[in-house]
Order: C-alpha cells, then structure tokens, then sequence
C-alpha cells in the first residue's frame, strides 16, 4: 500500500492550523494543541517544514512559527518533500545509480512515468486548496477500465 508517512500527514495538519491565521505567529505549543499532537512530534515536525523554507521559525519572547508564503504558493508536493525526501515510488525513481539493474530493466520507464504523474498531481495541489471545506466521500465510484494495448 502506498501511503504517505504519519510525519508527513502531521505536516500537512500542522501547515493548514498556520494557514489559517498566516500572519500571526503561533507558538509550538499552540500549534500542537491545535493540531492535537504531542508537543515533541510537533517540534519535529515545525523543525522541517522551516528548514525548507515553509514556514518561518522567529526566536525571542514572541517567537514561534509563521507562514513563509501564502498557502496558495505551496504545493503539497513541497510539505511531503520536506519530510520524506524527493518523491520516489521506486529507489531508480529518485537515483537510477541506486539499482543494480539499471542496465537493464524494463519496467524503471513505467515506474518513473506514475511517479511523474503523482509528482504533478502534488505539486497541482496547493496548500490553500487544503483549507475548503472536504468534498462527500464518492459512494458506488466505478474503477476506470484497464488500458487497452493499441
């Protein structure tokens, strides 16, 4: 199953409670709290996303974090990156020197082409998107059929 890690699910959270309020600074505690999580897990987190550059880690008595850019210019493609690392469905997805078979394996292409399209499909999606209100759950959804061969 793929999946996104907690860490990474947690940083997503923690960045929509930070949207919400963009201009304030919020302290790590009163993120965590609003996010209900650990004060620990929370600090962890908050610790990359600044790193990358998400948000912005301001010191002193009225420090705490604070968005770097409007939600609307952050793609979810850049909060799972500055968690997990590049995107990579495949160890030859992210460094082909990685894999012993890079010579030749017939299947890299094919991986790196459904990597590419869940690359876009986070970066497509930004942060503020993330704030709507959630859609209903689609019931009685029909699988797309199996691609033909031309």
């Amino acid at each position: 199953m793929l999946r996104v890690t907690r860490l990474t699910d947690y940083a997503t959270l923690l960045m929509t409670v930070l949207a919400r309020a963009p201009a304030e600074v919020h302290s790590g505690a009163a993120l965590a709290e609003r996010a209900r999580l650990e004060l620990t897990t929370a600090s962890k987190v908050l610790k990359s996303l600044a790193q990358a550059g998400l948000i912005e880690g301001l010191r002193g008595a009225y420090g705490g974090y604070r968005m770097a850019r409007p939600a609307r210019e952050i793609s979810l493609l850049e909060i799972v990156e500055a968690i997990e690392g590049p995107l990579g469905l495949t160890e030859c997805s992210v460094a082909e020197a990685n894999c012993d078979r890079s010579g030749f394996c017939t299947v890299a292409p094919h991986w790196n082409r459904v990597n590419e399209v869940i690359i876009q499909a986070l970066r497509g999606m930004s942060l503020d998107r993330m704030l709507e209100t959630p859609l209903p759950p689609v019931h009685g959804a029909q699988r797309l059929p199996a691609h033909q061969p031309d």
